[in-house]
């Protein structure tokens, strides 16, 4: 009796075994179908590949509500030094945090060879491993926005400044779908920003476009959205832009005044004093490609907006000048800096 009594205990802990095996391949069969890899021994390479696409995705990427963000709204692919300028000096300030780029003219990412091609299009910036290239889709961006019903109307041919007037309408919806910080392209950043929520004074009576940030889903990114589509009037320079971020200040704090060097505070943001980015007014644009005999320290700036759309004359960084502009690249984006001397020194 002892002897069956032994055996029937051995056959049941054998088939305990049994049953906690067969479970365990379950749980592995599922983690690959949750995966979306195929249940082998090992991953393979395509699977490293869809796994590593899978999270280089801006929704992956930018999940924080922390990254820097900048939008090209035209084809173009063949970035001036100042759009590269603007990208690395963000992405040296911004170590820790990913800076973005998404381009109307790239081709869709799917796989980690995709992104590997894309950072090869501009090898200046190539070294930072928190750049990130992704390509700029407006219907995808605009869905479940109040700008979908407005593009899906609009006549881009018939609108004098269509350029402008969907990098206006980008910015606002990338921030209400991101959060973080814009900034335009023309901007050169040379520290810190300290604040997660905040606008910014072009002067005294304007609020400016060209750089602010939001938490994802901030009410007033939505309240952006709706006075842009509800005061709609695409041939008024600046309407869409500036305008705005202006109506919507204004609305809520009047005409805020700075008396002194100190931020204010709107809507519960706050407003960043004019001279934390346009320590050189638009009028004086030129003083950044001019010569300098005592270098200003921008001591009250976190960035630089230099004007480009005041720059008819399309005046660059120019190797060996002493400029303004060429001490900003020398620190503030040295590999830009560096290809532009070594493209210099191979055409001599």
């Amino acid at each position: 009796m002892a002897t069956v009594l032994n055996q029937l205990k051995i056959f049941l802990f054998l088939l305990l075994l049994a049953v906690l095996g067969f479970m365990t391949i379950l749980d592995e069969k599922s983690a690959c179908v949750m995966s979306f890899f195929t249940c082998k021994d090992d991953l393979s390479v395509t699977a490293k590949q869809t796994f590593r696409s899978y999270n280089v995705i801006p929704s992956a990427v930018l999940r924080q509500g922390n990254g820097i963000i900048f939008v090209e709204t035209t084809d173009r692919m063949d970035e001036p030094p100042l759009v590269l300028c603007s990208i690395e000096s963000a992405a040296q300030v911004y170590p820790d945090r990913p800076v973005v780029f998404f381009m109307k003219g790239l081709h869709d990412i799917i796989t980690e060879k995709d992104e590997k091609k894309a950072r090869e299009r501009f090898p200046s910036l190539s070294s930072y491993q928190n750049i990130y290239f992704f390509p700029l889709r407006l219907e995808k961006l605009f869905a479940d926005t109040p700008f979908l019903p407005w593009y899906e109307k609009i006549k881009p041919r018939r609108e004098v400044h269509w350029t402008h007037v969907k990098a206006d309408a980008c910015r606002i919806a990338m921030i209400w779908k991101y959060g973080g910080i814009y900034m335009d392209t023309d901007v050169i950043s040379i520290r810190p920003i300290p604040e997660d929520n905040f606008l910014i004074a072009e002067h005294d009576r304007r609020a400016s476009n060209g750089i602010f940030g939001l938490s994802p889903y901030h009410k007033l990114s939505w309240e952006f959205m709706e006075n842009f589509v509800q005061n709609y009037i695409g041939a008024l320079w600046g309407h869409q832009g500036p305008g705005v971020f202006t109506r919507v200040v204004n609305k809520y704090c009047g005409i805020p005044q700075f008396n002194s060097m100190d931020d204010l505070k709107c809507a519960n943001v706050s407003y960043l004093h004019p001279e934390r980015f346009f320590p050189i007014w638009y009028p004086s644009w030129k003083k950044y490609y001019e010569v300098w005999k005592v270098l200003p320290t921008f001591k009250n700036s976190y960035a630089l907006h230099l004007w480009n759309f005041m720059n008819g004359e399309r005046k660059s960084m120019v190797v060996g000048s002493n400029t303004l502009i060429e001490h900003l690249y020398r620190q503030y984006c040295p590999s830009t800096y560096e290809k532009i001397l070594h493209n210099v020194i191979s055409h001599q």
